[in-house]
Parts: C-alpha cells; structure tokens; sequence
C-alpha cells in the first residue's frame, strides 16, 4: 500500500494552495519527510514561515485524513528559514502533475532524517487526580455538551472536578458552563472560576468572542501547558479535558504535558462519525492512552408524548465501534428537546432537566467513569 498511498498523499496535497506564494504546498518545497505505515499512519514536515497562514497545517492534515485507508496523520510544523534545505532553488519549481514526481518511501524504507528534538517528558500532576481527555473523531456531535455535563453530574456524585477547554479552536465551555469573566490571578496563579460545583478554565475567558485562534502547534503546547501548571486547581478528583475534534496538536500536547489516565470517544451513530470516531480512538491508543469507552450521542429522539424512539442519525454505530475496539459502550444519549436552549443558557440538561432521559443517561456513564478510572482520595 506504501507507494499507491504516497502518490494519493502527493495528489492530494497538490491541491493544497499556499495563497502567498501563489503555488501548492508540493510544489512550492513546504512538504518534507512524508513517511507512512502499512496499517495507514502518515508522518510528514510542513515548512512555514512567519508570513504563512498557519491554517495551511490544518488544510494538509485534513487533505490527508480524507484519503481511504488513512488512520492517523501526524504534521510536524517547522520554520522554513531555519530547515536545512541543499540546493534550494531561488524560486518554487515549476509544478509537477500529480503521480509524476518521485515516490517516497513508507516507514520501514525511509532514509534515516536529520536528529529532532526529543518529545517533552510528560509531568505528573498528583493534584489534579484522573485526567480524562473527551475526544471526538469530527466536530457536531456534542463533544463539549458530554463533557460540561458528565462533569456536573461527577461532582453531584460528590467528587471534586475541573473542566480544562484545551478546544483551542472552539472554546464553548464559557457559555454551556454560563461563565465568561476573565479569570483572576492570584500569587501568580490563574484562578479558575466555578460553577455547578465544577472548577473551569478555558483560552474563551482570556480571547474576545469573535478573535481568531490562529496558533501552531507550539502555541498550543503552552497554553495546554499553563493551564496544567499555572492554575490554582487545589485538588482534585478528576480533571475532564475537552479536546478539539480531530487527531491533531491540542492531543498530542495533553499526552505530551502530562500523564492522561484515559480517553472517552464521543460519536453519533452514522457511520461518517464512527469512522472518524475510530481515527481518534486508534490515536489515543497508538501514544499509550487507554480508551475507557465510547459515548454515543443524538442515539434517538424520543417522543415527549408517547415516549416512542426515532433514530434520527441510524442505530448501532457506536455499539459496533466499542465491539471493534474491544471497550465498553458506556452509555446512548437521546436527543434531548431542552438540551440546546439550556446549554445557551449556561445550563446542562442535568442541571436544567434532571429527570429527562438524557440526564439519566449521562449520570449513568458519570458513574461507570467512577468505576473505571476510581479517584484517588487526597484529603
């Protein structure tokens, strides 16, 4: 499969355009070091400078996980003015058509590339108890609604929980949290705000609502960084991360800062969500973070009046990925009529509308978390 997939990788990036310099990325020199597996895992360098749009590591990613029989992509982000690069010509090269130009090798073939600084040693946090990333394959499926709420509902089980929104790209925690206020510092230390009984730290409080977060990959390591370190916890039980969709830097920067006691994979049912779905559990797994098990979400929308289920989005998707993964199904989510007004509101639906299916539900796979990952009681 190596050679078929890198001349689809060489295709595929070919139209990625780089609106500055008026070329694709191939074609203009930016793509280094593509190397894949076997099993469907691409590693490549993409070369910025400061006057690129750092959206185009985001537009390669995306070209790439597009393609049948990718599981994971892994973009490493390097300054162009500092890479090593013999020979570069003074001007791009003139494009190639796609396929046409040389192959590179998979992984096992690769000739050995220039030593890279080593990954940051992951630091212990004792105080901050659990900490579970709460993932999703693709946006839309209510990844931030599952976390605010299996956070309140852990708390009103009596545990001592934060919310970390490392969804740099999206942070929505604010609002369905119904906090906003730029968060006080402290001896410096950043003090998280509070509500529902949940401690909650977020990039949303420090931006302004319709800013842009246009950050690279090492931007983001230090804001998922300083917010490990540099907020006043105290301690706790469980800390729920909230990551970005996706398999991309926000990930790799939580399971490089610290050491994450497990996953949950957020999905619907379709099989356009379970595929991505798979991707973002497979990465997880590949980088030594065991999966405690699948949500799904939408499962069905129920009657108010009779209480019949309508499976809006299909059934069974995220029963067949637990079963292909070999994790609990932890729990279905039914569509909730309550859940998108009171979320607006700063109000989760175990709060807003305890006694709906939904709150059940959500308070059921709260618990099995308990059983799963069992806090660690410091006082």
């Amino acid at each position: 499969m190596g050679d078929t997939l890198q001349r689809r990788i060489t295709a595929a990036l070919s139209n990625v355009r780089n609106a500055r310099r008026a070329t694709d990325v191939v074609s203009g020199g930016m793509v280094r070091d593509v190397a894949t597996t076997v099993e469907g895992r691409v590693r490549l360098t993409l070369l910025l400078s400061p006057e690129d749009d750092a959206t185009l590591v985001r537009d390669v990613r995306q070209a790439i996980e597009r393609l049948d029989g990718v599981i994971d992509v892994r973009v490493d982000v390097e300054d162009a003015a500092r890479a090593a690069a013999p020979a570069a010509p003074a001007a791009p090269p003139t494009p190639r058509p796609p396929g046409t130009g040389r192959v590179l090798p998979t992984l096992d073939q690769a000739p050995k590339a220039p030593p890279r600084p080593s990954a940051p040693t992951p630091v212990a946090y004792p105080n901050l108890g659990r900490i579970i990333a709460v993932s999703s394959g693709k946006g839309g499926v209510g990844k931030t609604t599952v976390t605010t709420n299996l956070a309140v509902a852990l708390a009103a089980r009596g545990a001592r929980v934060g919310i970390l929104d490392a969804d740099v790209y999206g942070p929505n925690i604010p609002r369905m949290m119904g906090v906003s206020s730029p968060p006080p510092v402290e001896n410096n230390r950043i003090m998280p705000l509070q509500a529902h009984g949940v401690k909650v730290m977020s990039i949303g409080f420090m931006i302004e609502r319709d800013q842009p977060a246009i950050w690279r990959g090492p931007i983001v390591m230090k804001i998922v960084t300083q917010f490990l370190r540099d907020v006043a916890w105290g301690t706790l039980d469980y800390l729920l991360v909230d990551m970005p969709p996706g398999t991309g830097d926000a990930q790799l920067s939580l399971v490089q800062a610290t050491q994450v006691s497990g996953a949950i994979i957020v999905t619907t049912p379709q099989e356009v969500a379970i595929g991505d779905a798979l991707r973002g559990a497979k990465m997880f797994l590949h980088v030594g973070v065991p999966v405690l098990g699948i949500v799904e979400n939408m499962s069905w929308l129920e009657c108010p009046q009779c209480g019949d289920r309508t499976p809006l989005f299909g059934s069974g998707g995220g029963a067949r990925l637990a079963d292909e993964l070999g994790i609990p199904l932890l729990g279905q989510i039914p569509i909730a009529p309550r859940i998108v007004p009171d979320s607006d509101a700063g109000q989760p639906i175990v709060v807003g509308d305890p006694d709906s299916t939904a709150s059940e539900a959500l308070r059921a796979v709260a618990a099995q978390i308990e059983t799963l990952a069992p806090a660690v009681r410091r006082g």
